[in-house]
């Protein structure tokens, strides 16, 4: 091998071209002229880069804002690099407390061993499986012992961690830090270490973390890693950032017909963000399509276009382009095909317990509050009659603009 291929790569084509790749829709990589070199010396050398991305498993499903970090994996990816998913089954038993103002609970190991299960599976939706390392960093984190934990915190001081926001906005306000929460950084940067890492990625809210990973492999005399942050994708109300506790969020296992009908709940502005986050599609490609919306056609055209792409990815083509045949029935006020079957008893049966004991609704008040707002109707008759009682039969039964039931009473 040509000694200076590896000191002194030539910056092609393609390595202009996967930089490109690389800071589409990136918040920031730090540092971009190291990463170049990266690039152009794995193009030279034919060395895929090792790059990195972890995530604790909090929860057992994966929503669309957590795939935004895993199509950057998967573009990355496609380009010939090694990705490794990695899972903090270790950390996870710390906590991290980035973005928080109080120390997150941490996960018991039967949490985390159940929440794990899911993750990769969720995943590989995204990522080629084929061509993805997973790992847990249990392998190296509990062979480090007290001894290795305390020779790795002497590795960063007191005053570096004060500076990361969280704990400083927490101690000014004479809120409760513990000792354990140091150690999250640290164990997120020693898995850089351990793994070799050339580019993790992360979401904006794990830059410190993600820096501490370079800090500790120049402590280690590794090459230290750049990071890449990604935006945090705003939900379906287009304020705050995607999150199952806000409610604002489309799970990748939800179904096809749920998931089609959220993306096209969002705005026509927000739909551009997403465009460029969780399409596949080239930017020349989004840019002309948004040009064409600028000139007049119509922004639903485009977020159809997208829901199809998003549907289809985490189901197949077949089911998105069902799941827009049913949007369109039901926008028409027509009747899906598959809708749930239930039979009750106790007829006539008042609507408001036929409703709760349908499934469609929680309660006999929310039942009641429902049909104040008119969202109840049988046969495709608005109900306004809460006293209603329904005789004997079968009927379909719609409550808001989704929920389907045909009801045979007896």
């Amino acid at each position: 091998m040509n000694q200076d291929l590896v000191t002194n790569p030539p910056i092609t084509d393609r390595v202009k071209m996967a930089l490109a790749v690389s800071l589409r829709g990136c918040e920031e990589l730090i540092p971009q002229d190291e990463w170049v070199k990266k690039l152009a010396r794995s193009e030279a050398t034919g060395v895929p880069l090792r790059i990195k991305l972890g995530l604790d498993p909090t929860a057992p499903d994966i929503h669309v804002g957590h795939t935004v970090v895993l199509n950057k994996m998967r573009q990355l990816q496609d380009l010939g690099h090694q990705v490794i998913f990695l899972i903090g089954d270790f950390t996870s038993l710390i906590g991290d407390p980035s973005g928080r103002n109080t120390t997150r609970p941490p996960l018991t190991p039967e949490q985390i061993k159940v929440n794990a299960e899911t993750y990769y599976r969720q995943a590989s939706l995204v990522l080629d499986p084929a061509k993805t390392e997973i790992r847990y960093n249990s392998e190296w984190s509990e062979p480090l012992g007290a001894t290795g934990m305390i020779q790795l915190a002497s590795r960063y001081t007191v005053a570096r961690m004060m500076e990361r926001n969280d704990f400083h906005d927490r101690f000014k306000a004479g809120s409760p830090i513990s000792v354990h929460e140091f150690l999250y950084p640290l164990m997120q940067g020693y898995d850089s270490v351990a793994l070799k890492s050339d580019l993790e990625l992360g979401g904006t809210d794990q830059k410190f973390n993600l820096l501490m990973g370079r800090h500790l492999q120049a402590e280690y005399g590794q090459e230290p890693q750049c990071i890449l942050t990604m935006p945090l994708l705003e939900g379906l109300d287009g304020v705050e950032k995607m999150s199952k506790s806000k409610n604002n969020y489309i799970g990748i296992s939800e179904d096809a017909n749920s998931m089609f009908a959220k993306v096209l709940s969002i705005s026509d502005v927000l739909m551009w963000k997403w465009y460029l986050l969780l399409s596949f599609k080239s930017e020349a490609e989004i840019a002309a399509l948004r040009a064409e919306v600028e000139a007049g056609r119509n922004p639903k055209d485009a977020k159809v276009a997208l829901a199809k792409e998003i549907t289809a990815r985490f189901h197949s083509a077949a089911a998105a382009d069902a799941a827009e045949q049913d949007f369109i029935n039901r926008s028409k006020g027509g009747v899906p095909e598959d809708i749930p079957e239930v039979s009750l008893s106790g007829a006539p049966l008042g609507i408001g317990a036929l409703l709760k004991s349908a499934g469609l609704a929680p309660s006999g008040s929310e039942a009641s509050r429902l049909i104040d707002g008119g969202g109840v109707r049988v046969d495709s008759s608005v109900v306004s009659d809460k006293a209603l009682k329904l005789a004997a039969g079968t009927y379909v039964v719609q409550v808001g603009k989704r929920k389907f039931a045909r009801v045979t009473l007896a």
